[in-house]
């Protein structure tokens, strides 16, 4: 990556224009900080062009915008002059890919489990309730008094009434599959954004300039902290619901941790 520090050979720099505009606006440093939700010390850098403490030309070319717009001037030509245009992403190595022989594996293994589970449920309940099934009736011989067979004659006894147990054994149907959760954290990216994501362990896992369309997802633990520049550009969803994330931005760069119970929390500076 390139040094941010750039002077246009030429000219006010853009850094004494905005400083110029403030000053004949009437405004202290403190106030366009408050205003522009940016520390003090980015609006020194601003205005002196001392670019190469705020971050990536993409956080640099960004801020130079808002602080423009509030300012009403225009430094889009003083900005290709200066040479703060876009760059382009390193290429990026996804760390949460899972192969499709192992997702087969698993899914496999999930199966075998509930086979499994199945059998050890059902086959002592079919034991256990085999010899209640037999359809054949039992006869039981009935004595009776000489006294009562000499007075009258007797009556057929009755068979004994049976209570039938029945027991259903119908196909028992495998547990249904698991439905599969939405992830602990997605972005969705309707423009360009520089983005970058650390492990729980603060190693680097992405870094680099996403265009429109491109989507990332992670799950409980692979995460740890995040940044985004121009959030507005930028759909987070925590657990399939949306993420406001005023509370985690400022000057258009959004700064939070995911915990490991998936729980957003802004950046502490």
């Amino acid at each position: 990556m390139q040094s941010n520090q750039t002077t246009p050979e030429s000219g006010d720099s853009c850094g004494a224009r905005l400083r110029q505009a403030r000053e004949q606006a009437g405004m202290s440093r403190e106030q366009v900080s408050a205003r522009l939700k940016m520390p003090v010390r980015v609006i020194d850098a601003l205005e002196s062009d001392d670019w190469a403490v705020i971050g990536a030309p993409v956080f640099v070319r960004g801020q130079l915008r808002s602080y423009a717009r509030l300012m009403r001037i225009d430094l889009e030509a003083d900005l290709v002059q200066a040479q703060v245009g876009p760059v382009a992403p390193p290429e990026l190595v996804s760390h949460s890919h899972i192969p499709r022989y192992r997702h087969l594996l698993e899914q496999g293994t999930r199966r075998a489990v509930y086979i499994a589970i199945t059998a050890v449920i059902a086959v002592p309940v079919w034991l256990a309730t085999h010899p209640h099934l037999s359809n054949d009736p039992q006869v039981e011989s009935l004595d009776v008094p000489a006294s009562l067979s000499e007075a009258s004659p007797p009556e057929p006894a009755a068979p004994p009434q049976r209570t039938p147990l029945i027991a259903s054994m119908g196909t028992m149907r495998g547990a249904p599959a698991q439905r599969q959760s939405a992830p602990a954290l997605s972005l969705a990216f309707e423009g360009e954004s520089w983005v970058q994501v650390f492990a729980p362990d603060g190693s680097s896992l992405e870094k680099g300039l996403l265009d429109a369309g491109d989507r990332r997802t992670y799950d409980k633990g692979d995460v740890g902290r995040i940044v985004l520049g121009n959030t507005s550009a930028v759909k987070v969803l925590s657990a399939g619901e949306p993420v406001d994330l005023a509370p985690f931005s400022r000057a258009n760069v959004a700064r939070f941790t995911l915990s490991s119970d998936g729980s957003l929390a802004p950046v502490v500076d």
